[in-house]
């Protein structure tokens, strides 16, 4: 990296970059790594892992030009946080199980939030994560210090209640931002939700996306091997191949 970044020897393109600019890449490698991992590819994933580890060296390279921090000291900052927050592995503490270290683990992460100033719970979640993974870590902090729902069934009542509200801003011909403000509403709570149901938001709308994937290329093939295509058929033509690909997984499933 150091070549790479070299004044007089090094690679033009690699001179120019800045940490807004190679900061998408990084975000990019991190979900490439999960994609390797989603698809069980051990092969992909060393590699992944690599295009990665490039890209914190990448920073710190940058980092070190500008007189902040060397790679080394990424490292050290990191093994510190571990032995700072493993205190029952690394010290004396007793933790007994997996439910009291993550309350421990918390306390410690407040600790170090406080320490750095921040006077807000909320302080720290990063505003570049994915909305939807955002919204679900904003909301588990809230609900750390007692502002939260008491169970799914109350959550439900809300998304209700916002379901209605995005109803009436599309029925008075609202403008577009009251709208596009009720449905960030209805999502939100459709996250809060998954949470109080114990069940990552983005896993659950990853597999609905995949059941959307896999129907649709079924009514796609059956319209196809009838010499048909999507944009011939009616609304009522592909709901009938939508059901029928719903009946074949069922039954894919029970054989199972």
């Amino acid at each position: 990296m150091v070549t790479l970044r070299d004044p007089e020897r090094g690679c033009a393109w690699d001179r120019e970059q800045t940490f807004a600019t190679i900061a998408p890449y990084t975000i990019e490698e991190a979900y490439e790594v999960a994609d390797a991992i989603d698809h069980g590819d051990m092969a992909a994933l060393k590699d992944e892992l690599g295009d990665l580890l490039f890209q914190v060296v990448f920073h710190s390279q940058m980092a070190s030009e500008a007189g902040s921090f060397v790679f080394d000291d990424v490292a050290k900052a990191i093994a510190d946080k571990m032995v700072r927050r493993h205190p029952h592995v690394f010290g004396d503490a007793e933790i007994r199980d997996a439910d009291t270290q993550t309350v421990a683990w918390e306390a410690t992460k407040a600790d170090e939030r406080a320490a750095k100033g921040h006077d807000s719970v909320l302080d720290g979640v990063a505003r570049s994560l994915p909305p939807m993974t955002r919204a679900l870590k904003l909301q588990n902090r809230a609900a750390r210090v007692g502002f939260d729902w008491a169970g799914p069934l109350d959550v439900i009542a809300k998304i209700v209640e916002e379901v209605d509200e995005i109803k009436h801003e599309i029925n008075i011909e609202a403008e577009f931002d009251r709208i596009e403000d009720e449905m960030g509403d209805v999502l939100f709570a459709c996250v809060n939700l998954a949470r109080k149901l114990k069940i990552d938001p983005e896993g659950a709308l990853k597999r609905a996306n995949a059941k959307f994937d896999r129907r649709f290329r079924h009514v796609e093939r059956e319209l196809s091997a009838a010499g048909r295509r999507p944009e011939d058929a009616t609304l009522d033509e592909m709901e009938a191949l939508w059901i029928d690909a719903k009946g074949i997984e069922r039954k894919g499933e029970r054989k199972e």
